[in-house]
């Protein structure tokens, strides 16, 4: 992922403060001793810690998620907290992403509206808003392709019970990325350091606290709506979340098992678990349709080539941690080709079945939007080779293949 900055501009002290400090012999002095100099740069350090004229500048990675904060103070006669720091000399670690520790300490004494801001903004990175993207639109469109094929038997009086389902699945998918932010915040530092654990935005008690939250919310919901085969499913869907990140199995160090994690959860638990569940609320048995068949086929796959690629912008903590990976193993290269090459293959699938069977699916719309989907890829990965495979290309080549599959999610409801 790429780097992301908050560049905080710290305003000068006013020129009755610059009078104080300057041209009148002695230092002044406060109670205590403390110069009035010094009380200066603390009133400025804890403007700074509060963020007063913050602007962001979104750069790289998922650009929602980043945060990295990085000091640029304004410099007066009174004294600074360092002058404009030349790029090669941050106040902080560009490649840690914690943040000043005086803006640490300082923030929990900020008025309650900001730190209620400041964490808002810790938990929505927590759970990586690309990840949420997904299975908002995954579920979105598996309901409005059920709703579609029985429009007789649309009741709004279901629509509570549809919106209790999709926190339940969001809960689910913040159990999954939080657990594996817990046990990866130090790989995370090098990797990914604007998410909340790794830039010190958020304690693992705090994250601790959330996905145990999420989990129960969750499983609750689903308990208490959706029977019994659901809820099995669903948190057989936490299980497989869990064994990818908590030791000691934790089988994301091993790509095979990995990939068939992410396969299986993204792919048919999420598929097939939402098309009954709505199937089933509107009081009809289940049964599988050519175009459920299609895309869950297809979603798994996709998630195949998502579980392959995932690792490519994040080659150099995984080598520094000894994490296997596609990546670390075959190169940048290979595995950026491999996934392309997986994907076209779906995509020249979704072809075919447009032409194999007309009477299940609309064959212009199949045809077009694959074509356009698959020549996009191309376009994009011819795009990557000529980069050179530099570090933001990457990024930008990842960022690409989520857009795919959001794509494709917007889609199915219309093929």
């Amino acid at each position: 992922m790429g780097l992301t900055a908050i560049v905080v501009d710290v305003a000068q002290a006013s020129s009755s403060s610059v009078a104080l400090s300057q041209g009148r012999g002695a230092t002044r002095r406060l109670p205590g001793g403390l110069a009035l100099g010094d009380a200066f740069k603390g009133l400025r350090k804890r403007e700074y810690a509060q963020g007063l004229q913050c602007r962001v500048r979104r750069e790289g990675g998922c650009a929602s998620e980043a945060r990295v904060w990085k000091v640029r103070c304004s410099s007066d006669s009174a004294g600074s907290l360092g002058g404009d720091l030349p790029a090669s000399q941050p106040q902080q670690s560009e490649v840690s992403g914690i943040r000043d520790p005086a803006a640490a300490s300082a923030a929990s004494f900020a008025p309650l509206p900001q730190r209620i801001a400041l964490f808002y903004d810790a938990f929505w990175r927590f759970l990586r808003p690309h990840t949420i993207r997904g299975t908002f639109l995954g579920t979105s469109a598996l309901v409005t392709r059920a709703l579609l094929e029985n429009p007789t038997l649309i009741n709004w009086a279901l629509l509570p019970k549809a919106l209790r389902g999709l926190l339940a699945l969001l809960c689910g998918n913040g159990f999954i990325v939080g657990i594996n932010q817990i046990f990866d915040s130090g790989i995370d530092k090098v990797n990914k350091p604007f998410l909340p654990i790794a830039a010190g935005d958020l304690s693992v008690p705090a994250a601790w606290a959330l996905v145990g939250g999420l989990a129960a919310l969750g499983v609750g919901l689903v308990a208490t709506n959706f029977g019994p085969l659901i809820t099995t499913l669903y948190t057989f869907g936490l299980f497989l979340g869990t064994i990818y990140s908590v030791p000691p199995l934790r089988l994301k160090q091993y790509p095979v098992p990995a990939f068939m994690i992410i396969a299986t959860v993204r792919g048919f638990l999420l598929n097939f678990g939402v098309y009954y569940a709505t199937r089933a609320a509107l009081g009809l048995s289940y049964e599988w349709s050519p175009s459920v068949m299609f895309i869950t086929i297809f979603v798994t796959l996709f998630a195949t080539v998502i579980a392959i690629t995932k690792d490519l912008p994040d080659i150099e903590g995984d080598k520094k941690f000894n994490i296997s990976t596609f990546a670390t193993n075959l190169g940048v290269r290979k595995i950026s080709f491999l996934g392309a090459g997986l994907l076209l293959v779906n995509y020249i699938g979704a072809i075919v079945a447009a032409f194999y069977l007309p009477q299940a699916f609309k064959t212009k719309i199949m045809v077009t939007g694959h074509a356009v989907l698959g020549l996009s890829l191309i376009y994009q990965t011819w795009l990557l080779d000529t980069a050179k495979y530099s570090k933001e290309a990457i990024s930008n080549f990842y960022r690409f293949i989520w857009n795919l599959f959001y794509s494709e999610y917007a889609l199915f409801p219309f093929i």
